[in-house]
């Protein structure tokens, strides 16, 4: 009995590593071209912009009469493709503000 349990251990850690490898494969591909995203062109950096929020939209408050009933949490940071993100809009700002001196204040 305890050897079965053991072999069905060790089956089901293979099996539970083979499927996250599958996964990791796709995320590291999509977060290397998000990174290596080059921004050239005002027009798509004021688009990344817009499109890319400055804060997690997702965090709620629900309240009923002044009393909050539960919290809705952040889930940004669940998004694998988080950090990327972000640094994408950065690097967006940052060109409109040093390359084209625009005022990025209505960004933030």
């Amino acid at each position: 009995m305890i050897f079965e349990t053991m072999l069905l251990s060790q089956t089901w850690n293979t099996a539970s590593r083979k499927l996250r490898s599958n996964f990791v494969g796709p995320i590291a591909a999509v977060r290397q071209r998000l990174e290596t995203i080059e921004i050239r062109n005002s027009r798509v950096a004021r688009w990344l912009c817009k499109l890319i929020p400055a804060q997690c939209p997702f965090a709620r408050e629900i309240r009923v009469l002044g009393r909050t009933l539960f919290r809705i949490p952040p889930l940004c940071k669940l998004n694998p493709f988080y950090e990327q993100l972000m640094t994408l809009r950065f690097r967006a700002l940052c060109f409109l503000a040093d390359v084209c001196g625009e005022d990025i204040s209505g960004y933030c």
